[in-house]
């Protein structure tokens, strides 16, 4: 069995990690934002332009990610339901930050404007990719336990970033949806506001 005391005693190479590894989420989140808007376009998406856009909007999108995460920790202190709430309004703001450019506080208005009408129907495709993301990763942790080490840890990493891909690429086709839902704005529209 791993020595429990051990993530104490390398706590500052815990934190390191996982500063990392949320800022390499972030930059995932911002590539895929633009890649599945290119590709809904009909465009083959370059991975140049897609790593250039994570990171020329790296700051932004960390405050944004910081931002919700307060917020919606914070509501998720107070009621659960007042979390659920933030977390869905804001849902949409790295999309509107990636595509219009609004920064990072007008991104946030812009997403809660967006979700307006639309949280409950959030709610469920998001709490069902998590039920089968929860799923699937019971199962493969399951497996990969078994062989333990660094077979587990390698395992875990790619099942959390596969996670996080789905729930990115859910996150922008459910922006380009509500943004043709509430505003009419074709693809080609949000290909010309990106351009």
């Amino acid at each position: 069995m791993p020595d429990p005391s051990a993530a104490f005693r390398n706590s500052y190479i815990t934190i390191i990690a996982g500063l990392i590894s949320f800022v390499c989420t972030l930059l995932l989140q911002s590539a895929l934002v633009r890649a599945t808007i290119e590709d809904l376009n009909g465009k083959r998406p370059s991975f140049g332009d897609c790593v250039q856009i994570a990171i020329r909007f790296l700051l932004p999108t960390l405050a944004i990610g910081i931002l919700v995460a307060l917020g919606a920790g914070i509501g998720l202190m107070l009621l659960i339901v007042p979390g659920i709430i933030l977390w869905l309004g804001w849902s949409m703001s790295v999309p509107v930050l990636i595509q219009e450019r609004r920064g990072v506080f007008g991104s946030m208005s812009r997403s809660r404007a967006l979700t307006k009408g639309s949280r409950w129907a959030l709610f469920g495709l998001f709490l069902i990719l998590i039920i089968i993301a929860m799923i699937i990763q019971w199962g493969i942790l399951l497996v990969l336990v078994l062989f333990g080490g660094i077979i587990a840890e390698i395992g875990a990493a790619l099942v959390q970033t596969v996670v996080s891909m789905v729930l990115s690429i859910a996150t922008a086709v459910s922006y380009v949806e509500l943004r043709q839902a509430k505003e009419g704005a074709s693809i080609d529209e949000l290909a010309e506001i990106f351009s």
